[in-house]
C-alpha cells in the first residue's frame, strides 16, 4: 500500500506505473484510470486531486517522463564529436528509444488528436523540442528561439508518426526518415542565412526584420511576484 502522505510527484508516478499496463487495452480513459487507482493503492480522492483530469494528466506525465529519460541520456553520452545536426537527430532518436510500448504512444496520439486535448499535445511536442535544444546548449534569445523549436517540433512530430507505422528491422526506416527531415531543416537554415547576406533581400525585408528583431525568448526564470502565479506542491 502506497504512503498516502507521499508527495504529489511520487503519487502521480505510482499512478502512472499502474496505468501503463491498461492503456494498450483501454486507452488513456476513465476505465484505465480507475484500474490504476485500484492497482496502485492510492486513495481515490487523493488520486483525483493529483490528476484532476484523470488519465489525461497521466498521459501528460508519461510524455514528460520520456522527455526526462531523453535528457538524461543526452547528458550521459558523449555527443561532442558529432556534427550539430547529428546531435539534434540523436536527441530525437533518444526520445523515441525511451518508449517501451509503441501502443501506449499510439493511444496517446489518438487522445491528443481530439480537439479538447490538441493544445496539450502541441505543448508537449514543443516541450520535447525545447528540451533537446536546451540540453544542447542553445543560447538564442531572439526570434530564433521560437523558429528552432517550431522546426524541431515538426521534425519530432512527423518522425513519431512515421515510427508508429514502421515495421522495418531495428526501426531503420524511421532513422532514415529522421535523417531526411533533418537534412531538409539544414537546407532551410542555409537558405535563411543566404537571404540575410543578400543586400537586395536584406533591404526588401528590412521592415519585417525590424519587427521580428523585437521578439525575445521567454525569461528563463519565471516571475513569482505577479498575481496568478502557481507553485507546484511537493
Amino acid at each position: 500500500m502506497i504512503d498516502q502522505n507521499a508527495t504529489y510527484d511520487s503519487l502521480r508516478a505510482a499512478l502512472l506505473d499502474a496505468v501503463i499496463p491498461h492503456v494498450p487495452f483501454e486507452g488513456w480513459s476513465e476505465a484505465a484510470f480507475s484500474a490504476a487507482i485500484a492497482d496502485s493503492g492510492v486513495d481515490a480522492g487523493l488520486a483525483r486531486s493529483v490528476c484532476p483530469r484523470g488519465a489525461v494528466d497521466l498521459a501528460v506525465a508519461f510524455h514528460l517522463r520520456g522527455d526526462q529519460a531523453m535528457v538524461d541520456r543526452m547528458q550521459s553520452e558523449d555527443l561532442s564529436q558529432m556534427r550539430f545536426r547529428d546531435r539534434i537527430a540523436a536527441g530525437v532518436r533518444f526520445r523515441i528509444e525511451a518508449i517501451d510500448d509503441k501502443e501506449v504512444v499510439r493511444r496517446g496520439s489518438t487522445l491528443f488528436a481530439l480537439p479538447q486535448h490538441a493544445a496539450d499535445g502541441a505543448k508537449l511536442i514543443w516541450g520535447t523540442a525545447d528540451a533537446i535544444w536546451t540540453t544542447l546548449g542553445d543560447t538564442s534569445e531572439d526570434i530564433n528561439w521560437y523558429t528552432k523549436r517550431a522546426t524541431l517540433s515538426g521534425v519530432y512530430g512527423s518522425t513519431v508518426l512515421y515510427w508508429l507505422g514502421d515495421d522495418s528491422i531495428e526501426t531503420e526506416a524511421t532513422w532514415e526518415f529522421l535523417d531526411r527531415r533533418i537534412d531538409n531543416v539544414m537546407q532551410f537554415e542555409k537558405a535563411k542565412a543566404a537571404m540575410t547576406k543578400s543586400p537586395l533581400l536584406k533591404q526588401l525585408f528590412a521592415g519585417p526584420a525590424w519587427v521580428l528583431g523585437k521578439v525575445k525568448a521567454p525569461a528563463k526564470t519565471p516571475r513569482t511576484d505577479l498575481p496568478g502565479t502557481w507553485t507546484n506542491p511537493k
